[in-house]
């Protein structure tokens, strides 16, 4: 086995060189790459000329997939890939995928298709290394937080900018609604890190009013988007990405002048949040059965 990690900055990402991600993985490999990815939390691989069947194939070395959204429709065919287009809509805004729902991905797969000349970056945080940077006593009061997450919120968008598709994609987004109370610092089942499990979708700490969340939150969210914490991944074609959805949140960029921008994204099924004095999260709105089953 010839597998090569280079690291990509000092905190998170690196490169992996030496493996054919296009055909099955030997056990040994997808123990190194599972490994490497509890280092690294992100990593890059060369995607040749995989297609939507070897992206699924691929991520189900690490598990069983998820479809491809709770309430957002599939690439044609392939009800697991999620079709990542500028034309539909772009995440500008940081978040952990579908922590809206009670056992969120373990980790997603983005595989690009078209990228524009220049722009369109992916930025992913270091949880991890967000939590470790927190000062004691604000880690003391993470430690005690839970944060309510949900699909349904105000995206704070001016009404002009609101027109008839925005719409209709909004009321795709939020065509079941979602509400699960998740641990603010998440103990990663694998590695044993403690992480900060916030986000987009994180809007509310328990126990206190929006006005106090929204302070507390971003306070937070600061430490997890610090420079030193932050992968910014150019793309180019035929790139596959795979990050740890557990302990990593990310950005896509919108500085690409309106260009196509199309990714796919495979994800595989993850466990429920635990925090860190062993208790799990617990859904409060909205039953997302039919999108993933709960990994062991």
């Amino acid at each position: 086995m010839s597998i090569e990690i280079t690291k990509v900055t000092a905190r998170i990402g690196a490169r992996v060189s030496g493996v054919d991600i296009t055909r099955p993985l030997a056990p040994q490999e997808v123990t190194a790459i599972r490994e490497a990815l509890g280092v690294h939390k992100a990593l890059v691989f060369d995607a040749g000329d995989l297609d939507d069947a070897g992206q699924q194939a691929f991520a189900r070395h690490f598990g069983e997939l998820t479809t491809a959204h709770p309430t957002v429709g599939a690439v044609d065919g392939a009800p697991n890939v999620l079709p990542v287009d500028s034309e539909r809509g772009r995440a500008n805004h940081w978040h952990t995928d579908v922590t809206f729902v009670l056992n969120p991905p373990q980790a997603s797969t983005l595989r690009s298709l078209t990228v524009p000349p220049y722009g369109g970056e992916t930025l992913i945080a270091n949880a991890a290394a967000a939590y470790r940077d927190l000062p004691e006593p604000l880690r003391r009061l993470a430690d005690t937080l839970w944060a309510e997450h949900t699909n349904d919120y105000d995206y704070a968008v001016p009404d002009e900018e609101i027109d008839e598709e925005r719409a209709a994609q909004r009321a795709r987004f939020t065509s079941i609604k979602y509400r699960t109370a998740h641990p603010v610092v998440r103990v990663h089942p694998l590695t044993g890190e403690r992480g900060l499990f916030i986000g987009g979708f994180a809007q509310r700490i328990v126990g206190l009013s929006a006005g106090e969340s929204r302070k507390v939150l971003d306070l937070l969210q600061g430490y997890v988007t610090r420079p030193e914490n932050v992968l910014r991944h150019r793309w180019s074609e035929r790139q596959l990405v795979l990050f740890d959805n557990r302990i990593t949140q990310h950005y896509a960029i919108d500085n690409y002048d309106g260009l196509p921008r199309r990714l796919h994204r495979v994800t595989v099924a993850g466990d429920v949040p635990v925090g860190i004095e062993g208790k799990e999260s617990y859904s409060i709105e909205g039953d997302a059965s039919h999108y993933t089953p709960v990994a062991a």
